[in-house]
C-alpha cells in the first residue's frame, strides 16, 4: 500500500465542523449497549478481523509480532456461546509477511465448515512487492494446506486489499486489487507522498476442491490504489464495492453485481464527485440479508468529511438517498452489519481532538432513514496504528474488535447488544 498526503484527512476533518448535521431524531433512546470481552490476542497484537460462521459462531484473527521483532504470526480464535475463546490457532508464521495497518489478513468459514485464510507475503526486494497467499483448514485451524496465490505468481507487484466471499457451494470468490500494471518500486526507493499509480480490481475463485480454479478476471482496469474492497452475497448474487478512480482523479465508490453469471458494468454507489490526488485509505463496507443491502463509505467531497449510508431493497440494483452517520469530524474506517429487523449498525472512527479519536456506533432505520444516537465504543489515538475496527453479527449481538496502539499494541474485543424498539 502506497502512502497518502498526510494532511488530507486533517483538512477534511476540520472543514467538516461547518457541515450540515445528519438526520437524527433527538428524542430517540439509546438502544446500544456494550459488554467488554476478554481478548485471546496477546501482547504486540494488531490488525484484527472478525467473521461469522454459518453455525453462528464468531472468529477473530489478528497479527502478532514475536519478541524477535521480525517474526510475525497470524493467529485465530473462535468465540463460543458462553463468550469464551478457543485456544489460539496458528495460521502462518514468517519473517517476510507484509504487515500494513490498512491491508490486513482475514479468515472466513466456508459453507462446509472449512476455514479459508488469506495473508500478504513479500515477493522480491521492492518496497511494494508482495503476493496474496491462501490456505484452508478442515480441523478448525490446527493444520493448514500448502498456500496458493489467486494471481500469477512471481511478479514483483502489489496485490492486496482482499475480500473473501464464501458461496453456498463451499467455494469462495476472492476479490483483490492487482498492481501488475503499475511499475514496480525499486528497493530502497524514497517514499513519495501523494499520487500512486492506479490498481486493478480482480476476482478469482477458490473452488470447493481447495484450489484456485482458472485465472483471475479483471473487473476494473483503474481503481484507487489503497482502499479496501467489500462484498456481500444477496438473494440474487454477489455485490462488490470498491473505490474507483477516474482519469480526472474522481475517487467515488463504485458497485458491480454478478447477474446471470456475468459481472455488470461499474456504476457509482452515489455521485459524491470527490476529486482527490491522493488515496484516502478509506474503503467501503457492505452487509446483505436476502434482498436487503446496507452500504457505508467515507467521502471528502466539497471539502466536507462525511460517513454516509444507503439502503437497497432489491439486492443492490438500486439504492435510496444517503443518510449521514458521523458527528461532524469523521476519520472514516467504516463497517456495517444488517440486523434481522432490517436496521443497520454502522461503526466508524470520529476525531475528537488533534491526537485523539473514538470508535463510535449507531443504529440506522431503513424505513425513515433516522440515525439513532451515537454510542461510544472506545477512545483511541488518531494515527494509523489504531487501524480499522471490524465487526460481525452473531445472532442478535455484534462482536467488535479494534486495535489500541502504544508501546505494546493490543487487540480489544467487545459485544454490542441491541435493545428492541
Amino acid at each position: 500500500m502506497r502512502p497518502v498526503l498526510s494532511h488530507v484527512c486533517h483538512v477534511l476533518a476540520f472543514s467538516a465542523l461547518v457541515a450540515c448535521a445528519r438526520s437524527e431524531a433527538p428524542s430517540t433512546l439509546q438502544r446500544l449497549s456494550m459488554k467488554p470481552l476478554l481478548s485471546p490476542a496477546g501482547a504486540n497484537a494488531a490488525e484484527p478481523f472478525v467473521s461469522a460462521s454459518p453455525n453462528g459462531s464468531v472468529m477473530l484473527s489478528w497479527l502478532q509480532r514475536e519478541p524477535d521483532s521480525v517474526t510475525v504470526v497470524l493467529r485465530l480464535a473462535t468465540l463460543g456461546a458462553d463468550d469464551t475463546w478457543s485456544a489460539p490457532a496458528e495460521v502462518v508464521r514468517a519473517k517476510n509477511l507484509f504487515v500494513n495497518w490498512a491491508d490486513f489478513p482475514s479468515v472466513v468459514t466456508l459453507a462446509d465448515g472449512r476455514l479459508l485464510a488469506h495473508w500478504l507475503q513479500k515477493n522480491g526486494s521492492g518496497k511494494y512487492a508482495y503476493d496474496i497467499r491462501l490456505s484452508s483448514s478442515t480441523d478448525a485451524g490446527r493444520t493448514w494446506t500448502p498456500d496458493l496465490t489467486p494471481h500469477a505468481p512471481g511478479i514483483p507487484a502489489e496485490h492486496g486489499f482482499v475480500t473473501l466471499l464464501p458461496r453456498a457451494d463451499s467455494s469462495a470468490d476472492i476479490l483483490f486489487l492487482n498492481g501488475r500494471a503499475a511499475p514496480p518500486s525499486p528497493a530502497g526507493a524514497p517514499v513519495v507522498e501523494g499520487h500512486g499509480p492506479p490498481m486493478r480490481l480482480a476476482v478469482a475463485r477458490w473452488s470447493r476442491d481447495g484450489i484456485v480454479s482458472g485465472a483471475e478476471s479483471i473487473l476494473d482496469e483503474r481503481t484507487c490504489d489503497c482502499c479496501q474492497t467489500a462484498a456481500a452475497v444477496t438473494s440474487r448474487g454477489p455485490v462488490v464495492l470498491y473505490r474507483d478512480r477516474s482519469e480526472t482523479e474522481t475517487r467515488d465508490i463504485s458497485l458491480r453485481r454478478l447477474v446471470n453469471g456475468q459481472w455488470t458494468a461499474s456504476t457509482p454507489l452515489h455521485a459524491d464527485n470527490w476529486v482527490i490526488d491522493a488515496c484516502p485509505v478509506n474503503g467501503p463496507a457492505i452487509s446483505a440479508n436476502g434482498d436487503d443491502v446496507a452500504a457505508v463509505w467515507f467521502t471528502g467531497a466539497r471539502d466536507t468529511a462525511k460517513v454516509q449510508l444507503v439502503f437497497s431493497h432489491d439486492a443492490g440494483a438500486t439504492f435510496g438517498a444517503p443518510v449521514r452517520i458521523d458527528d461532524g469530524t469523521p476519520a472514516g474506517r467504516v463497517d456495517v452489519e444488517l440486523l434481522a429487523s432490517g436496521d443497520a449498525v454502522v461503526t466508524w472512527i470520529e476525531r475528537t481532538g488533534k491526537e485523539t479519536s473514538e470508535v463510535r456506533a449507531r443504529i440506522v432505520r431503513p424505513a425513515d432513514g433516522v440515525a439513532e444516537p451515537t454510542f461510544t465504543v472506545a477512545k483511541l489515538t488518531v494515527g494509523r496504528a489504531s487501524g480499522f475496527p471490524r465487526m460481525a453479527r452473531r445472532g442478535s449481538t455484534l462482536t467488535l474488535a479494534w486495535t489500541v496502539s502504544g508501546p505494546t499494541s493490543a487487540v480489544h474485543v467487545a459485544e454490542l447488544r441491541i435493545a428492541p424498539r
